[in-house]
């Protein structure tokens, strides 16, 4: 009876791919939507668990993606991590993915693998139980191929195509996917393109990779072409953005790099080329000399990119209304350039509203904005009846004490502001000075989480940070690229520069990597020299074997465990294990 179950097991999964294939998903005899009673099959007593079939099309029938992954139980790091590698197998020795493929994938999708864990009752078998699942019910690699390019649930389940089920079926949206990749856009960012401009993924060969280089050729560096992309996929739809090429050619008239943009993009922001053309033009209509212009847009960038410079028009239009002249306007723009990014426009107008409101006449609100602006603007002021009840004063009296002395505005500061962070406002001494102004040169946005967090997070001075950010540069990355590391990975520059010249050294003269790869992982400078120079020296001896051919991405190499870098770089040759255990040795005695 074993050995007639086992042979039932094995034709099962035998015919499992030419089912799936040529059935219609709506119809599978092979994946009820009841429990299968494991009991009847002695093969499959290992795993308690629905099979499942989450094509589009058979929603109607089973429970959707984002039902099913919300209704997963959280499980333990190990087993997230046996589960992981139980895919990452599955990928690429079954299904025969692309390496990189496959462990981005199997690592970059926690939702679909809390999928698969809830299936399984007992976590001393989920390395056994999974594959033996796998091996029998064949996934919809859509799903994990999805979530791990960054889409969200509800995206994933929308775009799962209807009839397929294998990555390798739809040849066309693989092939521009590693277009992508090899260009140097992130795995996991590519989702909002597929998101934004799916028909750049339906595009024939050498047609993506001709448009990308169509901007390469308005004189635009790959890592300026990448982040411009990401953030505005539809530069890839149609032919060369007209607007685009406007706002490049008038910051170069101005003296400013094509490269300099880059520094100033953001991925979770989207924006307006041709709305920045229009705000550039009509401060050129207001007088701003060519000088003026390339400083204003230098020094304070957020006013042209944050909403696309649309903050202009309501902060010209609150000046109008109180009687302000252009040129006056014009002054104050370049004296605050700070009113055109931010809460400074909300702020404004709200400190506009609270003079009128106690009575003040629209001459003395101008000369107040005129002489105040950074107080009005720097804080949210509460309602005017909030602000009389803590003072005890009538409307009269507080617009009498404001004319009689603007400077009473400050004294009434604390009563006002309503958004600053007090810890922010509270914290003093000069290593944080030091470190906040290096941040600002750098491109962190003041009094914003992202510098709180990385203010907290560095160690050293100012001059030693800025010591081992011009390392970096020196090494041969741009400056905006090493500013974009430092976000992404603040530990970089808790290290002594000797420390980061020696791990650059290894990655360049002893490992042949290119220094830009580190814009991809820039965690690379975060890991101990030790493990760095084992598991690079592993890698090279491998490809002197000829048994690797490619050079593996930094994250490839450094981010696994030991036990799966034994299983995927130290295993795979009959010399590799003795050749792992003299490189320790050697890493032991330096």
């Amino acid at each position: 009876m074993i050995l007639i179950g086992l042979r039932k097991g094995i034709f099962a999964g035998a015919m499992v791919e030419l089912l799936t294939r040529f059935n219609p998903p709506c119809f599978n005899p092979l994946f009820p939507t009841k429990p299968l009673n494991l009991a009847k099959n002695p093969c499959r007593r290992f795993i308690k668990i629905q099979s499942f079939w989450v094509g589009r099309s058979s929603m109607a029938s089973n429970r959707s993606y984002c039902s099913s992954i919300v209704g997963a139980a959280r499980a333990s790091r190990t087993a997230r991590s046996e589960a992981q590698d139980v895919l990452f197998d599955y990928l690429h020795c079954t299904r025969n993915l692309d390496f990189n493929d496959a462990e981005h994938m199997s690592k970059n999708s926690p939702l679909f693998v809390q999928f698969l864990l809830s299936k399984v009752q007992d976590e001393s078998e989920i390395s056994r139980s999974l594959a033996r699942f796998l091996r029998y019910n064949p996934i919809n690699e859509f799903e994990p191929f999805f979530e791990s390019m960054g889409l969200r649930p509800l995206e994933v389940e929308s775009s799962l195509p209807r009839d397929l089920m294998f990555l390798e079926d739809d040849v066309v949206l693989l092939m521009n996917f590693h277009v992508l990749c090899n260009y140097g856009f992130p795995r996991s960012k590519i989702g909002k393109l597929y998101v934004e401009a799916m028909e750049v993924f339906r595009y024939g060969k050498g047609v993506l990779a001709s448009k990308l280089r169509n901007y390469e050729e308005l004189g635009i560096g790959k890592p300026t072409v990448i982040r411009l992309v990401t953030s505005c996929p539809s530069l890839l739809i149609g032919g060369v953005d007209k607007d685009l090429v406007c706002v490049l050619e008038r910051l170069n008239g101005l003296g400013i790099q094509y490269d300099w943009i880059s520094a100033q993009l953001s991925d979770e922001s989207t924006y307006s080329w041709s709305r920045m053309i229009d705000l550039i033009r009509f401060l050129d209509q207001m007088g701003c000399g060519e000088k003026d212009l390339s400083g204003l847009i230098e020094t304070h960038p957020r006013f042209l990119f944050e909403d696309s410079g649309k903050k202009i028009y309501l902060v010209v239009a609150i000046l109008l209304k109180i009687g302000l002249k252009m040129d006056k306007i014009l002054i104050l723009i370049l004296k605050y350039p700070q009113i055109l990014a931010g809460r400074f426009a909300k702020n404004l107008w709200q400190a506009v509203n609270f003079l009128a409101e106690i009575g003040m006449e629209t001459e003395f609100i101008a000369k107040i904005v005129y002489s105040r602006m950074q107080i009005l603007g720097s804080c949210s002021l509460k309602k005017p009846g909030y602000v009389l009840s803590r003072l005890s004063v009538s409307p009269d009296k507080l617009r009498d004490m404001i004319k009689e002395d603007p400077d009473k505005l400050t004294s009434l500061r604390e009563l006002l502001k309503a958004g600053m962070s007090k810890k922010a406002a509270k914290e003093e001494g000069s290593h944080h000075v030091e470190k906040t102004a290096f941040l600002l040169s750098i491109g962190f946005v003041e009094n914003s989480e992202e510098m709180l967090k990385a203010v907290k997070q560095f160690r050293g001075r100012g001059d030693q940070l800025q010591e081992r950010f011009d390392c970096l540069v020196n090494a041969g990355l741009d400056c905006h690229v090493v500013a974009n590391m430092i976000k992404a990975a603040p530990p970089v520059l808790n290290q002594s520069k000797d420390v980061l010249e020696m791990k650059i050294k290894c990655l360049v003269n002893d490992s042949g990597y290119p220094v830009q790869s580190l814009e991809a992982f820039p965690t690379y400078l975060c890991y101990e020299i030790e493990k760095i120079r084992r598991r690079f020296a592993m890698h090279k001896w491998l490809r002197e074997k000829g048994v690797v051919k490619q050079m593996f991405a930094l994250s490839t190499i450094l981010a696994c465990s030991e036990a799966r870098f034994v299983k995927y770089f130290v295993n795979i040759h009959p010399k590799g294990p003795a050749e792992w255990e003299r490189l320790k040795k050697l890493s032991s005695l330096d």
